[in-house]
């Protein structure tokens, strides 16, 4: 008897244990993936080349499905990472109406935040929908900038100089006449 009880105790403890266990974090994905991944489409995709920055190549992706004839655009960041013993594509992207939101962001950390000397360890960021990442932080008595590309991965970072930023800027403003 005894050891039924045990037995019965053991079995309801393992699934309070299960139950509380947490859940595991999606990828974030933009409404352009959310469009190319779609079932029971014919999804062509075009790549056109914008230029790179720190390695990090700009590209704005042209989504069209070929059976209902339907468009969308976004912009794809992509970085080759490579370590002593492997490599791996790191990618983002961007849905073509948060280019505006990342311009304004860049600009404000140009105008506002690097001309600034904060007292105490500061962080400043933008994220899109997709768990890109792009801003800065502050050191000692000086700001670094950085693009973050893949929300759950630390290999994904792309760190700028300041005057990197306004390359950047120089790129979506490219990008954006393609769209």
């Amino acid at each position: 008897m005894t050891k039924t009880i045990f037995t019965l105790a053991l079995i309801v403890f393992s699934f309070a244990t299960f139950a509380q266990q947490p859940k595991v974090k999606e990828q974030e994905t933009s409404n352009a993936e959310k469009f190319s991944e779609r079932s029971g489409s014919l999804i062509q995709k075009e790549f056109i080349d914008i230029g790179d920055i720190k390695k990090c190549e700009l590209k704005v992706l042209h989504y069209t499905d070929l059976i209902s004839n339907q468009k969308t655009s976004a912009l794809k960041f992509e970085y080759e990472y490579k370590s002593s013993y492997s490599s791996d594509t790191k990618a983002a992207v961007l849905d073509a109406d948060e280019i505006d939101g990342l311009v304004k962001s860049i600009k404000i950390i140009q105008d506002k935040i690097f001309p600034s000397t904060p007292a105490n360890y500061t962080e400043v960021s933008f994220r899109s929908r997709s768990g890109f990442e792009a801003g800065c932080y502050s050191k000692k008595d000086s700001w670094s900038a950085y693009m973050k590309l893949e929300k759950f991965d630390s290999n994904s970072y792309v760190f700028m100089d300041k005057e990197d930023l306004s390359k950047l800027l120089t790129l979506l403003e490219q990008a954006k006449s393609k769209l």
